[in-house]
């Protein structure tokens, strides 16, 4: 019995999960399990479970986090950077996992398909001013891989720059952690199979059509320049500070239990505190009493 419920506390332990989750060397998209619960040996309604428990807990540190950036007495902020194939749940992961904080303490940035202004630029020129201040969990639904994903699969621009792109990634990352940004990058891993699925459904509700995009079907015959595009981002920019994380998404229950648990064990790595007092705590209480008492 000791020996089982051992093995159901490393179950769920973030920290562990965020070891299994990991890019390090050796890692191979291809032969990774998109429909696996690595990390999690229960049913979809335990982990459905387990998601609801963890919400409280995210909800407290994440309110300590922004208590702390609110008062200014400290720069720590976290940056959740989501990407996925189409379909592979993003959008769930920003309204069942984030959605369960306060909305006041997150920066919420979708990067679409870049304006003719931001193409003049360099292309983390529109990223730089969405990073989450002090105190803050933002989250990049879609980000700056984009510019070594898209448009190395679609020729978007000589192969030389984005080639040079992956190193000016880790470097602008870096930069961020050493001011006090802790970094959670996740993939999303879906199988082609599971896209056309979730596609189909969306074409046989009406409440999902705006989902729905003509250009769907067509970027999915790109499938296999997708997948070796997020191999060289996935290693060549899984850093110290800033490492990728793989989340089996075929389960979408499984994939929003697994960012939540990310989230937590950063955040409880981070162990926001709540900040002291700029006041005299004793005098205010008694002022306050007074009035009370002369009511």
């Amino acid at each position: 019995m000791a020996k089982k419920a051992k093995n159901q506390q490393r179950t769920h332990d973030p920290a562990h999960l965020s070891e299994l989750l990991r890019v390090g060397e050796g890692f191979d998209l291809a032969a990774t399990d998109s429909s696996g619960t690595p990390g999690f040996s229960g049913s979809k309604a335990e982990g459905e479970a387990a998601l609801e428990a963890g919400a409280d807990a995210l909800s407290q540190l994440q309110e300590r986090l922004f208590a702390g950036g609110f008062s200014g007495t400290s720069a720590d902020r976290v940056l959740l950077i989501i990407q996925g194939m189409d379909t592979s749940g993003k959008g769930g992961i920003v309204r069942h996992v984030v959605g369960a904080v306060d909305p006041q303490g997150v920066r919420h940035t979708a990067f679409k398909a870049p304006t003719p202004e931001e193409l003049a630029h360099d292309f983390l020129w529109r990223v730089r001013p969405q990073v989450p201040g002090p105190g803050l969990i933002g989250v990049f639904d879609r980000s700056h891989y984009e510019d070594v994903l898209i448009v190395r699969v679609h020729d978007l621009v000589p192969a030389d720059e984005w080639e040079a792109r992956y190193d000016t990634i880790n470097a602008f990352e870096a930069e961020l952690a050493a001011q006090g940004t802790a970094i959670v990058k996740v993939m999303l891993h879906i199988s082609p199979d599971e896209q056309l699925r979730r596609l189909e459904k969306r074409l046989y509700r009406p409440d999902k059509y705006w989902k729905y995009s003509t250009a769907d079907l067509d970027e999915h015959a790109y499938w296999d320049s997708y997948q070796e595009a997020y191999q060289a981002a996935l290693t060549r920019c899984s850093t110290a500070v800033a490492p990728w994380h793989v989340v089996p998404a075929d389960r979408k229950w499984y994939a929003r239990w697994a960012v939540q648990s990310l989230l937590l064990n950063t955040l409880t790595t981070l162990d926001p505190q709540w900040p002291a007092a700029k006041f005299d705590v004793e005098a205010e209480r008694a002022r306050l009493k007074a009035l009370l008492t002369a009511g």
